[in-house]
């Protein structure tokens, strides 16, 4: 049974009455002052190096509450990015999960993980997870369990239950924490958490994600003893327009003046272009089995960087375990959700006030402390899964994530632009040219950003209008349709290459008199705004295995399934559902050179040749409805 979820404190929190307005008087200088010095006036820090079992010490941060008088559980973050500032005089002006835990009383715990700023010891990007440890053998469960072990004996005033949380790779170490659990660890949140690199962040399916290619110099160069300060630098491009400069360093090779061997993940992704043992060894879904604590996955809808993992986490542990297991998305990107935003904005769509705060509040606060400090018998009052609709801008629960009652329903790709749940009897092709050399923009922004954002909700206009993208589109809609759950393109295709990338797009139609918010770019109107949903790209050379690439046989039909992650959206009556089928997704993904090479990273300019693609009419594009 479905129950609407609209969460009274957004109300509460977000629409003030006229004779309110008194509340705002208080200047954002002196809340922002308030703010700053709240860990410091109420909690003493303690910094200490926690010795593992194999001898290797890590720096830990303790924040304990001054108060004395009552003993409280602890929250730990595992990080590779640091437990700054570091000094026991120097203090976070927020710590913990979020500023009602942190005000109610909590000992706050940060530890640098192995290798990483002032802990000892070697790093491992994503450190493989070893079962049935024996003697001084380690990973980062291993580490995780040593320390809960010396804090519940160490720390004063603790009342025996940890909880850990961590949103992006202090996720992926949340999740750790659940191989292996210490009998103190109560309570886990892994949260935008990276569940597989081949999957998250770097690659999508085969994928190189190019515009995370700065970012590999944070976790590429290595140290070889603990630091307080930075000891890597990124690439000055030289440019405030991202697309020019890696068309310019095209192909790839062109990009190896910038880093040499000494940048570890760099060499590794070069090295590792199949789904091999070394990426296998490094993805923890499969280790999901058997969890103890409760947990609670917390995910954006429009995450750009971390949508494989927290669904798959979610999934893995509910197929797998019988803990108390929740998930909860919203309609936030990467990280949002523990933010202070009072408008939750991506991109240019506004989806409502105070979202992340009640988030915050009344599910993260409540989850902690029904198992750290309450009854700890899975009666929280929460639903097994809190969605935000992103359509309807409504918060839901289900009983079920997905939820049971969806149907599965089939839309075919037919020519002259149509998205119908008919197949046409005559079996036809849309064909287009994909130049390599001149990609499609996976935005019409000319920025340089550390890794993509906004795009998730993107305007897909000009993308439409290219001829080297497929669009189909329904005819406006009679009634609202709302997807729930994973969606499925099956396409049939042929290339006169060797090699393509297949990215598809569903996208939603604005109706032309939908009205601006303030939140639109001066350039956009919301008027037929083609809002982008979902997006996902396949490298067709690993169609049929992600460990055996095999090119494309030219011009012969070929089947290529691609899996988009889940999301929950309504397209409303008056609306119409498009979707867009391309090649290229430039630069957020690398442009393949269309003729097939064993590793991309090392193709010539000579490689990259345009190619005619088709998809065939009997592709379809597979949704998960929302049944009444």
């Amino acid at each position: 049974m479905i129950k609407k979820l609209l969460f009274i404190a957004f109300i509460a929190l977000g629409l003030w009455s006229c004779s309110d307005k008194t509340h705002q008087a208080i200047t954002s200088t002196e809340v922002s002052n308030a703010e700053n010095t709240y860990a410091k006036d109420h909690y003493t820090k303690q910094e200490v190096m926690i010795t593992m079992r194999d001898g290797v010490k890590l720096h830990t941060t303790i924040y304990s509450p001054k108060d004395t008088s009552q003993s409280y559980p602890m929250l730990m973050m595992r990080t590779p990015y640091s437990c700054r500032p570091y000094g026991e005089d120097e203090f976070r002006s927020k710590i913990g999960p979020n500023k009602y835990l942190m005000e109610e009383g909590n000992i706050m715990v940060y530890q640098d993980v192995r290798g990483r700023w002032n802990s000892e010891g070697v790093y491992d990007n994503m450190r493989p997870y070893i079962p049935n440890k024996t003697g001084t053998q380690i990973d980062e469960a291993s580490d995780t369990y040593d320390t809960i072990e010396w804090l519940v004996n160490n720390v004063a005033h603790n009342n025996g239950n940890v909880g850990t949380y961590g949103i992006s790779y202090p996720g992926f170490y949340a999740t750790y924490s659940l191989l292996d659990a210490h009998p103190a660890l109560k309570a886990v949140s892994p949260q935008a958490c990276i569940g597989d690199f081949f999957f998250d962040d770097f690659i999508h399916n085969g994928a190189f994600l190019l515009s995370y290619w700065r970012a590999t110099s944070v976790f590429g160069y290595m140290k070889d003893q603990p630091t307080t300060e930075s000891w890597y630098s990124f690439p000055d491009i030289g440019t405030e327009d991202q697309h020019q400069f890696f068309l310019d360093h095209m192909p790839l090779r062109k990009l190896d003046k910038y880093y040499d061997s000494t940048n570890v993940f760099m060499e590794q992704l070069k090295t590792h272009v199949t789904y091999d043992e070394f990426w296998q060894r490094r993805g923890i879904i499969q280790h999901l089995k058997d969890i103890k604590p409760a947990t609670m996955v917390v995910g954006g809808l429009f995450d750009a960087e971390d949508l494989y993992g927290p669904f798959n986490t979610y999934k893995s542990i509910e197929e797998h375990s019988d803990n108390y297991n929740t998930v909860v998305f919203g309609p936030w990107s990467h990280g949002d959700w523990a933010r202070s935003n009072e408008r939750q904005v991506v991109g240019n769509i506004y989806f409502g006030d105070e979202l992340s705060d009640g988030f915050q509040k009344h599910v993260e606060t409540k989850f902690f402390n029904h198992f750290l400090k309450g009854e700890a018998n899975g009666e929280t009052g929460l639903a097994e899964a809190q969605m935000f609709n992103t359509g309807t801008k409504q918060w839901e629960s289900f009983e079920t994530w997905p939820p049971k009652n969806v149907t599965t329903k089939s839309y075919f790709m037919q020519p002259d632009e149509h998205l119908t749940t008919l197949p046409n009897k005559m079996l036809a092709t849309s064909d287009f040219i994909s130049d390599p050399k001149k990609p499609v923009p996976y935005t019409e922004d000319i920025k340089v950003g550390f890794t993509p954002r906004k795009f998730m909700t993107d305007d897909q206009r000009f993308a439409s209008r290219r001829p080297d993208v497929l669009t189909f589109e329904t005819e406006v809609l009679d009634n609202d349709v709302t997807l729930a759950g994973d969606i499925l393109a099956k396409l049939n295709v042929a290339t006169t290459g060797t090699a393509a990338d297949w990215i598809v797009k569903v996208i939603d139609v604005f109706p032309a008199d939908t009205k601006n918010t303030k939140d639109v770019q001066d350039h956009l109107k919301l008027s037929n705004y083609h809002m982008m949903v979902r997006s996902e790209v396949l490298r067709g050379r690993f169609r049929n295995n992600m460990s055996k690439p095999e090119p494309f046989v030219p011009n012969e039909k070929t089947a290529v399934n691609l899996k988009l992650q889940d999301v929950f959206h309504t397209f409303k009556k008056g609306h119409k559902i498009q979707v867009q089928v391309q090649s290229t997704f430039f630069p957020y993904i690398d442009a393949n050179p269309q003729t097939y090479v064993d590793n991309i990273f090392e193709a010539k300019a000579s490689d990259f040749k345009k190619q005619t693609h088709k998809v065939y009419s009997d592709s379809t594009i597979d949704f998960q409805i929302l049944k009444d």
